[in-house]
């Protein structure tokens, strides 16, 4: 149900189970539960916690849970986020999966932390599907699972009506992408300086795996990321990144995928389409307006990066997130097979 209408608020309901970590149930409450601010001007979402029993012991024992709904509550829910559990072998209670492919039955979205893709997983709703989870776990997870398409080098899979996230941290990740799906940049932006916590964390997994440590550890990309975000509406280049951080293209591309877990071309994009977007949500009613100062070059190439990302043509954005405006007269939201690459002012050394 799509927020800012006549509808009432998509209702984000949590299923608490005996020996959930309270940390993602955290991070939810944060993210979801946010309450009419200043910054924002109104409420998100409708939030509830649910659980089978009216007393739930939280991991390790350390406290008791009590006073939240019961799971009948998860039949209302437009999204589902599911228990995860430190002991991911444990079967779920079967109440809980029950409910779970209820859920997914009715077409509720559904949103794992953690170890929360065990829950969807071991409901079958994972089957044929792409997910991820810590990557302690995925040998485990790969042996009880095999049909699910495991991906363990990322932060988080937004497949469709189904999503996941791969650590405990990496629930912040996943829910201000939500808030970013649902309300735009701007809203994910607000409530991501509330938590003071990056909107978007570039890289995966693969950056936290246990790993040798170098004789020497490389400078932090963090002076010229802020460097290249002041100037995302000029020409920059890979080249030119080098050039400012004192090393060599090669380099640059090596410690971006040490550090981000991705390239200095596709960090650019990603960075771009986010100012764009926020452009537009602004009101910028002139797409070519937008994809010069956003850096994206051409109103072809955004439409493409947009629809990439998002899943939506500039028009379609606009009317879900911006303010009221009508379309460019002439606009033609269909991407073109040229656009579909990279922009070509940044390409890789």
């Amino acid at each position: 149900m799509t927020q800012g209408s006549s509808h009432a608020l998509h209702r984000v309901v949590v299923i608490v189970d005996e020996n959930s970590n309270p940390f993602e149930l955290s991070c939810a409450t944060e993210v979801f539960g946010l309450r009419r601010t200043s910054e924002l001007g109104r409420e998100l979402y409708d939030f509830t916690l649910c659980a089978p029993e009216p007393r739930t012991l939280m991991r390790d024992g350390l406290f008791t849970l009590s006073g939240v709904a019961g799971l009948e509550a998860a039949d209302t829910a437009d999204t589902l986020i599911v228990p995860n559990r430190p002991d991911a072998h444990v079967p779920r209670r079967p109440a809980v999966l029950d409910a779970v492919r209820r859920a997914h039955a009715r077409g509720a979205r559904l949103v794992g932390f953690c170890s929360g893709a065990f829950t969807l997983a071991e409901a079958g709703v994972l089957d044929g599907r792409r997910a991820t989870a810590h990557w302690r776990w995925s040998d485990s997870f790969r042996a009880r699972f095999p049909a699910v398409r495991l991906e363990p080098d990322v932060l988080f899979v937004d497949d469709g009506e189904i999503l996941t996230a791969a650590g405990s941290a990496a629930a912040l990740d996943l829910g201000l992408h939500l808030v970013r799906r649902d309300h735009g940049a701007e809203a994910a932006a607000a409530v991501s300086r509330r938590l003071v916590f990056a909107v978007h964390r570039d890289g995966g997994q693969r950056q936290f795996i246990e790993q040798p440590l170098p004789a020497a550890r490389d400078t932090s990309l963090g002076p010229l990321l802020d460097w290249a975000r002041e100037r995302l509406g000029t020409p920059l280049t890979v080249t030119g990144m080098a050039a400012q951080a004192a090393v060599s293209p090669a380099t640059l591309h090596r410690r971006f995928r040490a550090q981000l877990g991705t390239t200095p071309l596709a960090w650019l994009t990603a960075e771009r389409v986010v100012l764009a977007c926020r452009l537009m949500e602004r009101g910028e009613p002139a797409i070519e307006s937008v994809a010069r100062a956003s850096g994206l070059g051409t109103a072809a190439n955004l439409r493409a990066q947009l629809r990439r990302r998002t899943g939506l043509t500039p028009s379609a954005y606009r009317e879900r997130f911006g303010p009221s405006a009508p379309s460019e007269p002439g606009e033609v939201d269909e991407p073109s097979e040229a656009s579909e690459v990279d922009e070509p002012s940044a390409s890789p050394a």
